[in-house]
């Protein structure tokens, strides 16, 4: 549906390091950017424990959302100067699709919690339809603005979230292999840690890219600068998304806040130190109030009130967190390697460590690309090229470069273990010298024989 969304006198920007300037020219986007919810987002970091890696990733889901809507912005309009429709159904762009199109991409990470893939494991959220609450509960102001448009206004945003909005071409802008979203989050996230190699040619891509009837296609001409930004996407993955340090450091996260759970609902540990604002998520009624109420800042500040814990695994899983001790790891195949994990995990047990919360078993995987495969329950949109004569080719197929990497799935599985076990100079008389002497020697076996 069109909507006749006023125009602001003159053009606010965001002054942006990734993309220059953020161009705001709706009174409709002001409006959310200034809503109590996105404005949370300025307290919730983009890229979770990876700051612990790369020391400059401190960017803010608020900078990656007001990027991705910039992307967006950029698109409509090519699209509507290059590819406007002429009649309806010819599979070109109806820039009546703009609103909700800026809207989504905003609004498209809104949910996201404190240190949110952490969170989200032990609590049992879920940040998109958390998303998708935020813009459907009348309560919240995200919600009364965009009911402002029009009553039916704020589902059709939610759809496009959800991949249910009829337009393919809108769902895929927002949601696909190489979409706003993607080109914004490497881009800012390669400028912010420091990684080059996360870098590609946007103005390339967004110069090739068109609508057709199906969604999103790009000429054949620029298929370069896709390759070059499938690339970039995998090393990111591989070389900062993935790093052992930061899933190291999220693994403690997890440790801690499945510990600070147990200790709450324990009457034998207790929790001494106030947490109000977690109450609710240790008690499993939390409700959308009580979700953003939360940021990093307010869980950095309980991990300091538990240092003071009388409970000792909670002191020392907050002092690690905090202080940057990140478990070791090792890279093994948790099923071939089973008997030797189980070996390893015996040692640290007779160590006196509670393997509860001091072993872990920690897999990451992505695929770069993939492509439409009949017999896979879930398929993600592969990337089409449009030939000189008219007709499309999947990516893959014309890319020698990118079906090197299509369809197979790239990362790693690590066994997660305290630092100090391994340290030689650790190594004491005590009863438990033999014990930790033996686990040195396994890890440092894995160690000499494991490709990374």
């Amino acid at each position: 549906m069109a909507y006749n969304i006023p125009i602001l006198p003159r053009e606010k920007v965001f002054r942006d390091p990734v993309h220059d300037y953020i161009h705001v020219q709706h009174q409709l986007i002001l409006d959310l950017i200034n809503t109590a919810e996105f404005q949370r987002l300025r307290r919730v970091k983009q890229t979770g424990t990876t700051l612990f890696t790369f020391h400059g990733a401190e960017h803010s889901r608020f900078g990656h959302s007001l990027g991705v809507y910039e992307v967006a912005r950029r698109i409509c309009d090519k699209f509507v100067r290059n590819y406007p429709s002429l009649t309806p159904g010819d599979g070109l762009w109806d820039d009546g699709e703009r609103p909700v199109v800026l809207c989504a991409a905003l609004l498209h990470d809104i949910g996201h919690g404190p240190y949110s893939h952490a969170f989200e494991k032990i609590f049992q959220t879920n940040h998109e339809q958390i998303t998708i609450d935020i813009i459907l509960s009348p309560e919240t102001e995200v919600n009364q603005v965009l009911s402002r448009v029009s009553p039916t206004f704020p589902n059709e945003v939610a759809s496009v979230i959800n991949k249910t909005y009829p337009n393919p071409q809108v769902v895929q802008l927002i949601s696909s292999q190489i979409d706003a979203d993607r080109m914004d989050y490497l881009l800012r996230d390669a400028y912010y840690t420091g990684a080059n190699y996360g870098r590609f040619d946007i103005s390339r891509i967004l110069r090739v890219m068109r609508p057709h009837k199906d969604g999103i296609a790009f000429t054949i001409s620029g298929m370069h600068a896709v390759e070059d930004y499938i690339l970039s996407r995998y090393q990111m993955y591989m070389q900062v998304y993935f790093h052992p340090v930061s899933r190291g450091v999220e693994v403690i996260l997890n440790k801690l806040l499945a510990r600070a759970h147990e200790c709450y609902r324990s009457p034998e540990y207790g929790l001494n130190h106030s947490a109000s604002l977690l109450i609710p998520f240790f008690e499993d009624n939390w409700t959308l109030k009580d979700y953003l109420k939360l940021d990093d800042g307010v869980l950095t500040t309980y991990f300091l009130h538990w240092l003071d814990e009388p409970d000792q695994i909670l002191s020392d899983l907050a002092g690690r967190f905090l202080n940057r001790k990140p478990f070791k790891s090792v890279a093994l195949n948790f099923d071939k390697d089973a008997a030797t994990i189980e070996h390893l995990t015996e040692l640290l047990d007779n160590m006196g460590y509670d393997t509860r919360y001091y072993v872990a078993k920690n897999s990451s995987y992505d695929l770069p690309y993939d492509f439409y495969r009949p017999d896979q329950i879930k398929n993600r949109t592969q990337i089409e090229l449009i030939q000189k004569n008219g007709e499309h080719i999947e990516l893959s197929k014309a890319s020698e470069v990118v079906a090197t990497i299509a369809g197979k799935a790239r990362g790693d599985k690590r066994f997660y273990f305290p630092r100090e076990v391994i340290k030689s100079d650790t190594l004491s008389d005590d009863l438990f010298a033999d014990d930790q002497f033996e686990f040195q020697t396994i890890v440092t076996t894995l160690e000499n024989t494991t490709s990374y």
